[in-house]
């Protein structure tokens, strides 16, 4: 399939972003980004919904699509073509869900129809459908590729790191607010090895903004995900609080069965969760991590002492979301 026609307005060719987060520097240059009309886009069918707020943070897609050896700007163009055809057509939204999508050639594509002007603007946001729950205080960008064991090309890695500055530069977003889609949903996505390159890509942007950031400020505390034939004591939690949560079929071995798969179905399905498919991960974690107080008894004062037991730190007084976090990042 050829490349579309560039159009005159096709391309925010690179500019500066002069809004700076403290103690970072004055500007991040733009990468190229082809507009919806580059791209061949078909018209949104409702009207998007741009509202005057700054997003305060990145969400990291992969498109669960092949790793393509076409890097061209044809084969971007037709990959924006078919997400939007599959957003509109499938999934019955009014345009591309993603605000913006990166090939694997490289090329950066608005994905909704004023993502760009709103992110040009640097005070308004687009709504868009690539999260439910953070679709209007997050920038969604598909990643082209599958990336569950392999890295993303470097090409595509250099544009991503480069949007996200600007992003973070327009908006006044903190580099360490850049997260990925299964922090927020039960799913595997944007893959484990992009997943876990998010760190490098947190300290990359803030190396672009003028701001060091290494350690454990580059690494946020998250809910992991979980899935069938994971095997430990962070699986181990997750029995204790199932079965605190009313799932007492569930067996504590630290074994994720596809019994025990079957269990979490059955509470996602209890709890209307977007995804029911077996999955821990960003939505189903919240609902099973009960709040413990010091001398709790109980199926999550179990799980909290085996993630301490595991990890060799002191059992807080008080575990709420953030201690949850912090208990299960530690125990991995």
């Amino acid at each position: 399939m050829g490349a579309a026609r560039v159009t005159r307005r096709g391309f925010l060719l690179g500019g500066a972003a002069l809004l700076a987060l403290p103690g970072t520097a004055l500007a991040s240059t733009a990468p190229e980004i082809a507009d919806c009309a580059a791209w061949g886009a078909r018209p949104n069918s409702r009207v998007v919904n741009v509202v005057t707020q700054r997003p305060v943070k990145i969400l990291v897609h992969h498109t669960a699509t092949p790793n393509v050896t076409d890097l061209s700007r044809g084969a971007a163009d037709a990959l924006a073509r078919g997400i939007q055809n599959f957003h509109m057509d499938r999934r019955g939204w009014l345009d591309s869900g993603q605000h913006f999508t990166i090939s694997r050639g490289g090329f950066v594509l608005e994905g909704r129809h004023r993502s760009l002007e709103a992110l040009r603007s640097g005070h308004k946001q687009v709504e868009g459908a690539h999260c439910t729950g953070q679709n209007l205080v997050s920038v969604g960008i598909e990643n082209e590729g599958t990336y569950t064991d392999t890295e993303p090309t470097g090409v595509l890695w250099d544009r991503l790191r480069e949007m996200c500055a600007y992003i973070c530069a327009q908006y006044g977003i903190a580099p360490t607010e850049i997260y990925g889609h299964r922090d927020f949903k039960d799913t595997l996505c944007p893959g484990d090895v992009l997943y876990g390159m998010l760190p490098r890509l947190r300290g990359e942007v803030g190396g672009m903004l003028g701001r060091r950031l290494e350690g454990s400020s580059v690494r946020a505390a998250s809910w992991p995900v979980l899935r069938e034939a994971d095997r430990g004591p962070v699986v181990r939690a997750a029995q204790h609080l199932l079965r605190g949560a009313g799932r007492t079929e569930v067996a504590v071995d630290g074994d994720f069965s596809a019994a025990m798969a079957e269990s979490v179905r059955v509470f996602q399905a209890e709890h209307a969760t977007e995804e029911v498919n077996g999955i821990i991960g960003g939505e189903t974690w919240p609902l099973l991590a009960a709040p413990v107080r010091a001398g709790d008894g109980g199926e999550a004062a179990e799980a909290v002492e085996t993630l301490v037991a595991t990890s060799s730190t002191r059992p807080p007084s008080q575990v709420g979301p953030v201690q949850w976090q912090q208990l299960l990042t530690a125990a991995r």
